[in-house]
Order: structure tokens, then sequence, then C-alpha cells
């Protein structure tokens, strides 16, 4: 049996309408050596493993009640018969058919251990969740390598910084088998690639933001939903990297303000549509509320 130089990993819950789009924009990669797609289900009760199935994916089941980032990604590698390891989120949709390669290139490197791609918005998305995404690092335009200096390790570095160096985001992401078999994902309730990289670096690895390759994939939060989300990044900013992002009341109205106004610069550079003005207040309150109440908790 021919053994795929790259496995791409899929962790899936009820993805029938993502992976309509997902697994024909795989199949069509260009990738020296061959590729197999290996997904590990969490109980879906949709088409989800029948459509797996059509497609001839080599897939395994789980109880949903079992499933954990971290470790449906270390079962996946164990699943994979791969050299290089690419993990995508199943609503995560690859531009171009050159993707696979452009994401793993930088791993033939010398020390480089990890890479991510760049994160942009489907054009069909609303405005303003193209303004959250765009103006955040994942969509950053310019790639770059993350390393230690000699000598440093991260509890060296200030909160923000250490923060900065390990964002790591698994929505697509690659590594070695070697790496992961090394250093596995770790269990935890979130941010289990934030985790990774700070282990990573701290064996003295580098990781790239390869902005080269690139994935369609954003979310859509009403003002519950931005709340649950912020309340959870920001609370694992505090207990991880010691970083408060919104320490007292006086913060949130400032950044309330601050995201209103950009959200206003950005639909009169885009020409509206201004119906997204009427839902933004409320949106960026859940969002900054979220922050705040993650910073004290």
């Amino acid at each position: 049996m021919h053994t795929p130089r790259v496995s791409i990993l899929i962790p899936t819950m009820n993805g029938e309408e993502d992976l309509d789009r997902l697994l024909p924009a795989l199949k069509a990669q260009h990738v020296a050596g061959g590729f197999e797609i290996v997904a590990l289900d969490s109980e879906s009760d949709d088409g989800t493993r029948a459509l797996l199935s059509e497609a001839g994916v080599r897939f395994e089941t789980i109880k949903r009640a079992d499933f954990a980032h971290g470790s449906a990604r270390n079962r996946l590698g164990d699943l994979a018969r791969g050299e290089i390891l690419v993990f995508l989120s199943q609503d995560a949709l690859p531009v171009g058919n050159r993707f696979v390669e452009e994401l793993t290139a930088p791993l033939a490197e010398v020390g480089v251990a990890g890479t991510w791609a760049r994160n942009l918005p489907h054009p069909t998305d609303d405005a303003l969740t193209m303004r959250s995404l765009l103006s955040s690092g994942e969509s950053d335009g310019v790639s770059r390598r993350v390393g230690l200096e000699a000598g440093v390790c991260l509890a060296d570095l200030k909160p923000l910084d250490r923060m900065l160096r390990t964002r790591f985001n698994n929505v697509a992401s690659a590594m070695s088998r070697e790496t992961l078999q090394k250093q596995p994902f770790p269990i935890v309730p979130f941010g289990e690639d934030s985790a990774w990289a700070a282990s990573v670096l701290g064996s003295g690895l580098q990781l790239q933001y390869v902005a080269e390759a690139v994935v369609l994939h954003a979310h859509r939060y009403d003002p519950k939903s931005a709340y649950k989300r912020n309340e959870l990044d920001a609370r694992f900013m505090r207990e991880v990297h010691g970083w408060i992002a919104r320490p007292h009341l006086l913060s949130v109205l400032k950044g309330w303000l601050y995201e209103m106004r950009e959200d206003a610069r950005f639909l009169r550079e885009r020409g509206g549509p201004w119906r997204e003005a009427l839902r933004a207040p409320m949106l960026r309150l859940g969002q900054v509320l979220g922050q705040w109440q993650g910073s004290r908790r």
C-alpha cells in the first residue's frame, strides 16, 4: 500500500454542509507524494459520516461527550499514515489548489516545528464579521517566524509578548508526525494550540505563520455568543499569560466606543450596508463585557 506524504486530519461533528464544500477543495490539492484525508467524528446525526464514506475518507467515531480539541487531534495523529500532518477545522475552506504545499513547505527548514495559515472571511460574510476577523492577527498578510532568543524562556516575557508568541491556530495548521509524537497536544479545556505552541517554543524550536496559505473561516456572533466567546478568551489570557484584557468598567466603555468607531469606519470605506450599524451596538457590548468578565473572574 502506498504511504502518502501528507495526512489531512479533520475533527467532524454535524459538518455535512461544511464538508460538502471542503472535501472537493481538498481533493483538488496538488501535493507531491500524495495525501490522504482522515476524520474523527463525534457521533454526527446528520449526513456527515455518509458523506465521508462516499468521498473515500477514512474515519473513526468517538462519543460526543469524549471530544476534546487536544485529545481529538492526538488521536487523529495516531490514525495518520503520512509523515506530515495537516489539521483542519471542518468549516475552514482552503483557497487554491496549492494550499497544502504552501502550508507545509516551511516544515522542511531546520528547527521549524509547526505552521499555521492565514484566516480570511468568506465574500458572503456580513460586514461586522469581516471587520472582526480582518482586525485580528489571524488575517495578517505578512508571514513571520516565531521563536525565543537564546537564554530567554517564556516566563521571562511580558504577558502581552508571551501571548503573541504563542498565538498558534489549529483552524489550519501543520507539523510532522514525529513532532506530534514527541510533543502531543496538551489536554486542556481551551487553547490547546496555544499551550502546544508554548511547549514547542520552550523546547527551542520555532513556529511559522504562513500568510500565503489561506483558508476562508469566520464566525458570525450575536451579542450572547460574542459574550461567551470573549469571556472564554479573556479568561484564558488571564489564567495562562497573566494578561488582563479589560481591567475595569472604564476600559469597557473605551473598548465599546473604539469598536463602534471602527465598525463605522469599516462600513464607510465599504459603502455599507448601513443596516449592519444597527447590529453593532449590542454585538460590541457583548464582546467587551465578555472580555471584562473573563478578566476579573
